[in-house]
Formats: structure tokens, sequence, C-alpha cells
């Protein structure tokens, strides 16, 4: 993977363009049941192997969509970084789509284009992305999303972790 890195000033120079692909992550069924323990999900698809072995279609549990979904920040930290960043916030998503399940010991990675930067009256810059996670071995994706980010700028952060 080579992350692509910019500068606050210069970030919209990367408007409509795919800046790139994230490293794969394993899905394991550790990291399903911390998230069940963090989120209070509990439902058996997710964290009863021995009933998904013979009730799910997979024979396997899978990964919640919303644990698919918190893996964003950090897939997208590994395909941009933007240095001259004072601090950077989630603003919010137009469209999440879950569109395939994860199956446990599955490996995943993120797909990212920057589809819009829009200067702030604040300061800032709102940043839309449109992202998909996909599966390793799968032709859907497991999801599709356009997510917000605001930037502000500032000296001493980077928005990605190195």
């Amino acid at each position: 993977m080579a992350k692509v890195t910019t500068h606050f000033n210069d970030v919209d120079e990367l408007a409509g363009q795919k800046i790139g692909t994230s490293d794969w992550q394993e899905i394991d069924q550790d990291r399903i049941n911390t998230f069940a323990e963090a989120t209070g999900d509990f439902q058996w698809i997710h964290v009863d192997p021995e009933k998904a072995a013979t009730d799910m279609a997979g024979g396997s549990t899978i990964a919640h969509g919303y644990l698919t979904l918190s893996l964003l920040p950090m897939l997208m930290q590994q395909i941009l970084k933007i240095d001259g960043v004072g601090h950077g916030i989630n603003y919010g998503s137009n469209k999440v789509r879950f569109t395939n399940q994860v199956p446990t010991g599955s490996r995943v990675r993120a797909h990212q284009t920057l589809k819009t930067v829009k200067p702030r009256a604040d300061g800032g810059k709102q940043l839309t992305y449109e992202v998909e996670i996909e599966i390793d071995g799968q032709d859907r994706p497991a999801l599709v999303a356009e997510t917000l980010g605001l930037i502000y700028p500032g000296e001493g952060y980077t928005l990605s972790k190195d």
C-alpha cells in the first residue's frame, strides 16, 4: 500500500480522484466478541460459533455491520495522510449500505475516493469520501458508504497515524 500524502492547503487538488486502497485487516472472532462487548449487541449470528456452524448459510459467525463501519477511520488513515491539520472530526454519513456479510476469518480492506472538498466559513474544509469495504475473495463489497469529515488547519498534527 502506498499512502497518498498532501497538505491541508493542497487537499482540494485531490477532489474527484480515487485515492487508494488500505491494507487487509482480518476479522476474527475475538474482534467480533470485543465489539459485541462494547456495543451490547450479542446476537448469536455474531457471537455463537457453534450455533452458526449449523444454522448460518456459510457455517460461521459474521461481523456486525457496524463493526465493519467502525473500521473506516483506521482504514482510511492508511490511505490518505493530510499534513498541516490542527484537528479533524467525523461529520457524518450521507449514505451507508451493508451490501454483504463478513464471515469470521475474512479479510477486508477499504477503497477510498475523495469526492469533494468544500471550504467552510470557519476556516475548515468539508471532505466527502466514497468508501467501499472489499472482502477478500468476494465479488460484492461488505459496505459502501459516503462519509463526511471536517478538517481545520494547524501545525504539529497530521491527520493519519504513521
